[in-house]
């Protein structure tokens, strides 16, 4: 249970042990005004749901107005207490209590957290009442909220489980928790393909990085093996012109007396001897 829902319920502890015994129905509408007055007190479905209390539903009209009361401070809003007739005038803490109740419905609904509309629906006459109305309630462990003085709102951050549910209202709540399981389920779905899509995409990169690496290693081994025959061939070759340059560069006689030792004439052929056939 939430720290400040069970602070609520100890402050209202009190008040239920006073309604066992509020027999008439004047001390009963007494004990109302007492809880609904009280500090810390701010959750009244108990107390409702005592003999006493919901006996004033049957009580005269002054004071089954109480038991209206008690319904409005406890799943109500500052608007149904003005819209309601016939009902008691309340003091300044229950009307503190009440608008800080009352915010804490509001809270739900962030569109509606505007300076102006707030005032409008606490019918609060200036915004100042308003930040301190905002204040106090921050203070009473209410709510998490924050200022916006320049955009003229009130940024809610986080609200305590404090208000009643109205009777009828558990279908209505089982119907908008099935529809947000609905949508959650369906959010998981389109994440759970969109991770698989990811994952086949990063799959298929790997095997063709792999692949582009194989043939790369493969050109680079072609590449070195080939190096080796190409570096052989021109081993020959550089000798062969080396030649060709040596023997280009020998002066003629050179090649008759080479030729000449071979026997031959100048272009190697064999010379003929003077006289001779």
């Amino acid at each position: 249970m939430d720290q400040a829902q069970q602070k609520a319920l100890n402050a209202l502890e009190a008040h239920i042990l006073l309604a066992k015994s509020a027999n008439a129905p004047l001390a009963a509408s007494q004990v109302v005004v007492q809880a609904t007055s009280a500090p810390n007190a701010y959750v009244f479905a108990e107390l409702l749901q005592s003999p006493n209390i919901k006996a004033l539903q049957n009580a005269s009209p002054e004071n089954a107005a109480y038991f209206t009361l008690l319904q409005i401070f406890s799943w109500g809003t500052w608007q149904d207490y003005e819209s309601t007739p016939g009902l008691p005038k309340l003091s300044e803490p229950q009307q503190l209590k009440l608008r800080q109740l009352s915010l804490l419905s509001l809270a739900t609904t962030p569109h509606l957290l505007t300076y102006h509309y707030l005032r409008d629906y606490l019918s609060l006459n200036s915004a100042r009442a308003l930040e301190d109305l905002v204040i106090s309630t921050i203070y009473a462990g209410l709510l998490s909220a924050k200022l916006n003085t320049i955009s003229q709102r009130i940024d809610v951050s986080s609200v305590a489980p404090l208000r009643d549910l109205e009777p009828g209202s558990v279908p209505q709540i089982v119907s908008i928790l099935e529809d947000w399981d609905t949508r959650c389920v369906r959010i998981l779905e389109e994440l759970e393909g969109r991770v698989r899509e990811v994952r086949q995409r990063a799959l298929r990169e790997k095997r063709g990085q792999d692949a582009n690496e194989k043939a790369i290693a493969k050109l680079v081994e072609d590449k070195d093996n080939g190096k080796g025959k190409v570096a052989g061939k021109r081993s020959v070759g550089e000798d062969n012109e080396e030649m060709e340059i040596d023997e280009n560069n020998v002066g003629t006689s050179g090649l008759r007396t080479r030729n000449a030792k071979r026997g031959g004439g100048l272009f190697g052929r064999p010379s003929r001897k003077p006289g001779g056939g």
